[in-house]
């Protein structure tokens, strides 16, 4: 079987199942064991297997021999020998460590079929001016300017629209909280260095402080006992 059928078959296969990120590298100038390999990712254990199998029996379905095949028990990768080409199916996590693409980054990439290098855009030549100024460094003379057309008076600029712009975020003002300074109690003084208040003295009960009222006595001599002139008894009359 051409090797080039054989591989178009691998790929088909490999589709079927929708196997991810499908490459085939042409491994030919490398080694002489194989020309081709393919390698290619499943998101799971049961996907692996399946794909396997899809291989192997469209290859089987156009003559084709499978010499081998190794790690379908595990799931995790799976190798299918097809004799010219060697298929390669993998996890994700697995090809991720192996990086086989690295291993034969050497070959020639055929699918997906690599976009063609651009060529590089040939050297902008200088303007005219530009080479004038430079041929004109060494003879001291000035490079001939072309002369500038004024512009037309009649013809109005084209009224641009104006770009709409875009409000600038404002920032959330944050709100300080008034703080009330305690009031001051009213000075009369002047220098504020003092502050004298104005609270009045309690009022002090007038009270009339009133002598005591001295009764007036007129003074009246003590009156002499009056003692009557008895006359004397008979008695003493007698013994006289």
């Amino acid at each position: 079987m051409a090797t080039k059928k054989l591989t178009a078959i691998v790929i088909d296969a490999l589709e079927d199942i929708k196997a991810r990120d499908i490459k085939l590298i042409n491994v030919s100038k490398l080694t002489s064991v194989f020309d081709y390999i393919a390698v290619a990712s499943a998101d799971s254990t049961r996907q692996t297997k399946a794909l396997a199998k899809n291989v192997i029996d469209k290859v089987k379905e156009v003559g084709g021999w499978i010499y081998g095949t190794e790690g379908e028990q595990s799931g995790e990768w799976v190798l299918v020998d097809c004799g010219d080409v060697v298929v390669h199916i993998m996890q994700p996590a697995i090809r991720d460590y192996y990086q086989l693409e690295e291993l034969w980054s050497d070959g020639i990439q055929e699918f997906p079929p690599l976009a063609p290098k651009r060529a590089k855009a040939p050297a902008k030549e200088k303007p005219v001016a530009a080479k004038a100024q430079s041929k004109g460094k060494g003879t001291g003379k000035k490079p001939a300017t072309t002369a500038r057309k004024k512009p037309d008076a009649a013809k109005k600029p084209s009224a641009r629209k104006p770009v709409a712009k875009k409000p600038a975020a404002k920032k959330p003002v944050v709100k300080k909280a008034a703080v009330k300074k305690p009031a001051l109690p009213k000075t009369t003084a002047k220098n504020p260095a003092v502050l004298k208040t104005t609270a009045k003295k309690p009022a002090v009960p007038k009270t009339a402080a009133k002598k005591p009222a001295v009764a007036k006595t007129t003074a009246k001599s003590p009156a002499a006992p009056k003692t009557a002139a008895r006359k004397p008894t008979a008695k003493r009359k007698a013994a006289g």
